[in-house]
């Protein structure tokens, strides 16, 4: 059997700039939530008695989180970045504002060409 030339290789620079794009995406979606979360949703909660927003923005980042779990995965294993470097990203996917400073980071790296 010959494998299919045109098809491209799992960690070919399409595959990767993808790979990106899906985590940039999750990461924007993510911090977005935990920001909502934190400073609307809980000061409601606590200050005017209001659990709704907490519930719905906490489910939502949670699901979500999975995903850019998944995506940060993906991207880390395409790009073959460190083990630390992953760790650090993935873990600053659950700090408030801070998952904004690690996207920007990853990007300017992955498009350095520098290892993350």
């Amino acid at each position: 059997m010959v494998a299919d030339r045109t098809a491209p290789a799992r960690d070919s620079e399409q595959a990767i700039a993808a790979a990106l794009q899906r985590y940039r995406v999750m990461a924007t979606v993510v911090g977005v939530l935990l920001v909502l979360l934190f400073v609307v949703a809980i000061p409601l909660k606590y200050l005017a008695d209001i659990p709704e927003p907490v519930t719905v923005l906490g489910t939502a980042h949670g699901w979500l989180y999975a995903l850019f779990f998944l995506s940060a995965v993906d991207l880390a294993l395409r790009a073959k970045w460190t083990l630390q470097g992953a760790v650090v990203a993935l873990a600053l996917g659950t700090i408030p504002f801070l998952s904004f400073v690690a996207e920007r980071t990853v990007t300017r790296k992955m498009r350095a060409g520098e290892r993350v």
